[in-house]
């Protein structure tokens, strides 16, 4: 296991453009980190500088208190699995597994040691005289990171692994790579654009956006208090329901109506007078029953979608696109009006100009 610290991270390629903006993050030993963001937005390009693949421009990188700006990538005990399997066709999966150690001079008595070791925690046992194209994806994936962990290096380095297979498998692999990094304990870090994959798997995980960190936090941090309307409407699915609204006389106006606002976050209200925020909800967190404590609101429903243990319900505010949840079991039809409410403790409210969080449970 190792401890990483990287403080004021950037990247500036030669022909000026700036992907990565003062990256700071320290790594406990033995933590699973992911990187998540849109394509373009750094992390990748973060995870390469963490290896040795991309030069840092500015900023310092330790690797268990030891400078590691200038270390070449065999030298800093990282592994590195990306998203091709990157396999070689023609060698068994015991002689994938064994290359690298084979490269090194390692005794055989040790190697097929180690690859009965590895192949174990990863159910390869039985595919061991198998070649790469007699697997499916998801034992390939399984193949390329038994190479990896075969090493035992401090830190393991993941590029979208699991981008390259379907839907099932991506969900195995997830419960399988979480698992893997249980048994062996090294860090970790992991790179996807998926935020499923980053909230089923992450200790934390840093929200990037073009180039910046908007948020670090655990899955639980970034799900339930995001610190601006990016991470809001980038953790969750559906996402985030976001509606532009002003203060009014102390209270939110949204279509020509008014909600008071006071016991949502209280003498903050104030200073918003007369401007315009935005107000959010999940889709999960509404009810189709009147209740104390929530806002009430009409919609009309434009499409639903039966996806078994609940229904996305498209619904029409005056012109405003909102998505909800609703159970299945009360699908409401089409085309018909519907009123539904969301409780005061489950609303977000955000700063038009800034983007950022108004309050903050």
């Amino acid at each position: 296991m190792a401890y990483l610290s990287l403080k004021d991270i950037n990247k500036i390629y030669p022909n000026g453009f700036h992907a990565v903006h003062n990256f700071n993050l320290e790594i406990e030993q033995g933590e699973f980190i992911v990187f998540v963001g849109p394509s373009g937005c750094g992390k990748s390009t973060t995870l390469r500088m963490i290896a040795g693949l991309e030069d840092i421009s500015k900023g310092e990188f330790y690797i268990d208190g030891n400078y590691a700006n200038e270390m070449r990538p065999r030298e800093r005990g990282v592994a590195m699995v990306f998203q091709s399997y990157a396999l070689y066709p023609h060698l068994s999966v015991y002689d994938n597994l064994a290359f690298g150690l084979s490269l090194q001079g390692v005794d055989e008595d040790v190697i097929e040691e180690k690859v009965l070791a590895t192949a174990k925690i990863l159910g390869l046992s039985d595919y061991l005289d198998r070649k790469p194209r007699a697997l499916s994806g998801g034992q390939r994936q399984r193949v390329a990171v038994g190479r990896a962990i075969i090493r035992k290096v401090g830190v393991f380095l993941m590029d979208e692994p699991l981008s390259n297979l379907d839907a099932k498998q991506r969900v195995t692999m997830r419960s399988e790579i979480t698992d893997i990094h249980r048994k062996v304990g090294s860090t970790t870090i992991y790179v996807t654009h998926d935020q499923t994959e980053a909230m089923t798997m992450a200790d934390r995980i840093v929200v990037m956006k073009d180039g910046y960190i908007q948020q670090i936090g655990t899955p639980f941090e970034l799900y339930f208090k995001p610190v601006n309307l990016f991470v809001a409407g980038f953790i969750g699915e559906p996402p985030m329901n976001f509606i532009n609204a002003k203060v009014s006389g102390g209270c939110v106006e949204i279509g020509g109506a008014k909600h008071d606002l006071g016991h949502v976050i209280g003498e903050d209200i104030k200073a918003y007078e007369g401007k315009n925020i935005v107000f959010g909800f999940r889709p999960e967190a509404i009810t189709l029953d009147k209740q104390d404590g929530a806002f009430e609101f009409s919609a009309n429903v434009e499409l639903t979608e039966l996806l078994g243990d609940n229904t996305n319900v498209y619904v029409d505010m005056n012109g405003d696109k909102v998505i909800l949840k609703v159970d299945p079991h009360r699908t409401p039809k089409m085309d018909t009006d519907i009123t539904f409410s969301v409780p005061y403790k489950s609303v977000y409210l955000f700063d038009a100009e800034t983007e950022e969080v108004i309050n903050k449970y």
